[in-house]
């Protein structure tokens, strides 16, 4: 027995010992700073996701949110101004890695795979190959129960899954048109989404069969063709008799519910980021302020547990875009619109204290009587200043750098370019289609002159020629004259992230005394105009045969 306790006794000594081991290593890598920089930065692509083999399927009560988001305001105030932390998710180059979330596919400054789509694939967005066949008939599988469109679940010929949404009376086109032109556009933001196609079907074309359903307010029961007819009779028919529909591809995958603008999941092991600090979902903000997506919210969302060579991960969706542009989906959208949060109660204020004699902008705006366009114009639409429907908190925690992010994609897109993608919409009325075009071509503007004045707008830095080269984004838009620029090197240590200045090494010309140094080198220059608080400062290293970007810190 002693013989026992002494060896007892000796293992928790051992076992004290490495304890005291690893707190000691513990603390030692505490006190010693991580590099700012590694050797596969900057990343442009997120590692490969973990396997996820279940996930919880989850629904999102759309009143709780607007109460949740309108009164409670998470997370705003655990973040004081000034004390938001830069966007966790992106690169050293403040770029968005490809990953679950999403891909850069258009604007993305720097060397990466796409950083222009042709027009060809701006008018196929995510995709052509699951058109519905309109050979055969369809087989409609219950009414649409869910959103305020009427329409279908249907089954094509071939077996494919669709929502077939439909167009209100008083408005031809306007929201199948508005979702086909948004999911093109989200998509070449970068966002996956699902397919939306027009078509123009026959009443001959839907068949019932017994397992048809109606749906909705909690009862189910089995389809009738009245049930069809009354559905149709909330649309009209063309002169042949067809109608007019969005159809959307079901999203692939295991559909596990829409994801929150604001947390984790718990059962997602790649969802690391709390989503208020993705910068694809802060900077998704400009985006909606510009197509006027003013039903930015949760339950337009979706997460499915898809599976790609064997690996299944959750993937993210934006969905339904039925209530942008000049939709607000069964009627024109309310002038107010994408100017107050819907329960805001300053604007009912000075209405009363000034007897309605203060008209705010948008009450005076001017639309064109174009019905498919519904009401969207560009003379009101102040960019900084947009509101969703209700607040959404990664939007309320964006940054000047998340603006930034946001408005050189937008700048991005050239008139042409514009036109192709709302062409999409197939709008019978060819004033519709201008219309909408140049009120979008007038907003991108806008936010280009807004959200490049926040900041020195910098962009797409390379090495040429032995200097350092850049864009200013407000001077080549035309929204700034052009300016000089002064330019501070310094010597980066990478390993305690201090700088040390070097004294009259100044200028775009990189100074002769880096040339000498050895491969992994690291360098940066800071670069200032016409205002001393607006600077970005530019890390280089140090390569055989020359210098690469490494990172961009903005300050503003």
């Amino acid at each position: 027995m002693v013989q026992v306790w002494r060896r007892i006794r000796q293992r928790l000594a051992e076992f004290r010992q490495l304890l005291l081991i690893g707190a000691m290593l513990a603390a030692e890598l505490a006190a010693s700073p991580a590099p700012k920089f590694y050797n596969d930065d900057p990343l442009w692509s997120e590692p490969k996701p973990l396997p996820v083999s279940t996930a919880a399927k989850r629904e999102i009560v759309e009143q709780y949110e607007f109460l949740q988001n309108t009164f409670k305001e998470p997370y705003r105030r655990e973040h004081r101004e000034g004390a938001i932390p830069r966007a966790q998710n992106a690169n050293t180059l403040d770029e968005v890695p490809d990953c679950s979330w999403y891909t850069n596919r258009f604007g993305t400054p720097g060397s990466v795979p796409h950083q222009r789509m042709l027009l060809a694939d701006l008018v196929r967005g995510p995709g052509n190959a699951n058109q519905p066949s309109m050979d055969g008939v369809w087989t409609v599988l219950s009414n649409k129960y869910t959103g305020v469109t009427s329409g279908f679940i249907i089954l094509d010929s071939t077996g494919k899954k669709f929502i077939l949404k439909l167009d209100p009376v008083s408005n031809p086109d306007m929201t199948t048109a508005v979702d086909v032109i948004g999911s093109r556009f989200f998509y070449a933001l970068g966002y996956n989404v699902p397919e939306n196609h027009i078509v123009n079907f026959t009443r001959d074309q839907l068949r019932l069969t017994a397992k048809s359903r109606h749906k909705g307010d909690g009862h189910e029961r089995r389809m009738t063709q009245s049930d069809v007819n009354d559905i149709l009779a909330e649309t009209r028919r063309d002169r042949e008799g067809r109608y007019r529909a969005m159809a959307s591809f079901y999203v692939p995958g295991e559909i596990i519910g829409p994801f929150r603008y604001n947390g984790t999941r718990s059962d997602d092991p790649n969802d690391v980021v709390p989503h208020e600090n993705r910068r694809e979902l802060r900077g998704l903000y400009v985006f909606a302020a510009w197509l006027n997506h003013t039903d930015a919210k949760s339950s337009n969302t979706l997460d499915s547990l898809v599976e790609d060579n064997g690996l299944r991960y959750i993937k993210h969706y934006l969905v339904d875009f039925g209530a942008i542009l000049g939709s607000g989906t069964l009627r024109p959208k309310n002038p107010a619109d994408g100017h107050v949060n819907m329960f805001n109660i300053k604007p009912a204020t000075v209405q009363f204290a000034t007897l309605g004699l203060n008209v705010p902008p948008w009450d005076r705006a001017t639309y064109r009587d174009i019905r498919e366009a519904g009401r969207f114009e560009a003379a009101s639409f102040d960019p900084g200043n947009w509101k969703p429907n209700y607040p959404n908190v990664a939007f309320d925690l964006r940054r000047p750098d998340d603006d930034f992010w946001g408005a050189t994609r937008v700048m991005a897109f050239t008139d042409a370019d514009i036109r192709a993608v709302v062409d999409t919409g197939e709008y019978s009325d060819p004033r519709a289609r201008d219309w909408i075009a140049n009120a979008l071509i007038a907003r991108r503007d806008k936010i280009g002159r807004a959200f490049f004045s926040e900041l020195l707008p910098l962009n797409n830095f390379r090495v040429s020629g032995g200097r350092i080269a850049f864009d200013d984004l407000a001077v080549q838009y035309g929204f700034a004259p052009a300016r000089s620029y002064q330019i501070q090197w310094s010597r980066f240590d990478n390993g305690a992230g201090r700088k040390e200045r070097l004294p009259g090494a100044a200028g775009p010309a990189i100074p002769a005394r880096f040339q000498d140094l050895p491969a992994g080198s690291y360098f940066s220059a800071d670069i200032m105009s016409d205002d001393p608080h607006k600077t970005v400062t530019v890390y280089l290293r140090k390569i055989n045969g020359g210098f690469e970007v490494m990172g961009i810190d903005r300050n503003w």
